[in-house]
């Protein structure tokens, strides 16, 4: 699904317009990455978690030359599916 279809799908189940829905998936999307950019989580009970996670420095190899490398220490989003997400993904299957 892309955000065209998924602004569809909650325009429809909420009559709002395309537009206005467009607007809200945005800044929620928005304010979803300024939070955890800024280092924050952000909890929605039921469907997830979206935190900073910290990756330690690891080997890797350079795929052109197979030299080692040292890849660096870095922090990444992650997410974290809820309990009411996993039961409604595992019902489905």
């Amino acid at each position: 699904m892309n955000k065209e279809e998924l602004v569809n799908m909650i325009s429809a189940k909420t009559r709002l317009t395309k537009k206005e829905t467009s607007h809200i998936l945005d800044a929620l999307t928005d304010t979803i990455m300024e939070t955890v950019a800024d280092g924050d989580k952000v909890v929605l009970v039921g469907f997830g978690t979206f935190e900073p996670r910290d990756r330690k420095e690891r080997k890797g190899m350079n795929p052109q030359t197979g030299q080692p490398i040292t890849i660096p220490a870095t922090t990444v989003p992650a997410f974290s599916a809820g309990k009411l997400f996993k039961e409604k993904v595992v019902e489905s299957l």
